[in-house]
């Protein structure tokens, strides 16, 4: 597939979760894409801004629709784990980040696969459960834009209206996306020239945004949502087994 085919795709496919088709499915898909292209810490690094972007489209939607008790609850572990995994992300070799997005990417795919389970279970709350969802989120997300499955998760079992989860998890990544920032240009990860590249991209995500609104109304999700699990076990598979051929 060529690059510049994958760099819309890429954008579409935010766009389209930030439009609510498919949840955080179409966002893990973009780092396993993009590197089979560039090195794994730039293709983490470069949808950074892409994605703040579409975080102020997402939040124009759903602001005020969250539930700021999760936000407070969740976020300080969820900095310290922002931060361990954007040290690993700029420590590791490109081959070993390759691993562990494999690993992750398919770790994804078992959270969407057992997602709807999740509400059946005689879950009871505890305070401590939000710092070790807030770490491992943190974490994913700094390390491969993966962060979505633990606190999608969490947040299923919370028994909240579904507005206010939309909204509580566009604020959250929002909040997590930012503080991604600083580190991602401190180490390198962001790529600035590479983000100029990618830049022209840009005005598909409302484009996404827009045709998940619609897609939703009339295509069945889960149909969508599986699509796109066969593709994240196929790159999923392909990062965990093959080489990078750069």
């Amino acid at each position: 597939m060529n690059y510049y085919v994958v760099v819309v795709l890429v954008s579409l496919l935010i766009g389209l979760s930030k439009g609510g088709l498919g949840g955080p499915v179409p966002i893990s898909l973009i780092t396993p894409l993009l590197s089979q292209f560039i090195p794994v810490s730039n293709a983490v690094g470069v949808v950074l801004p892409v994605l703040m972007v579409a975080d102020v489209f997402a939040l124009r939607v759903y602001w005020r629709e969250w539930d700021m008790r999760y936000i407070r609850l969740l976020l300080p572990m969820t900095i310290v784990g922002i931060l361990v995994g954007t040290w690993v992300l700029a420590s590791l070799p490109d081959i070993a980040l390759r691993r562990i997005l494999g690993a992750l990417t398919l770790i994804a795919v078992s959270y969407k696969v057992a997602s709807a389970r999740l509400t059946a279970l005689a879950y009871q709350p505890r305070e401590w459960h939000g710092h070790v969802v807030g770490a491992a989120s943190g974490f994913g997300s700094a390390l491969a834009n993966a962060g979505a499955p633990p606190f999608t998760a969490y947040m299923l079992l919370q028994n909240i209206p579904p507005k206010t989860f939309i909204g509580t998890t566009t604020l959250f990544f929002a909040i997590v996306n930012a503080l991604k920032l600083p580190g991602y240009l401190q180490t390198g990860a962001l790529n600035l020239q590479q983000f100029i590249g990618i830049a022209w991209s840009l005005p598909i995500l409302p484009l996404g945004v827009w045709a998940g609104r619609k897609i939703i109304n009339r295509m069945n999700p889960a149909i969508f949502e599986w699509m796109m699990i066969v593709a994240l076990v196929w790159v999923s598979l392909n990062l965990l087994f093959t080489a990078p051929a750069r």
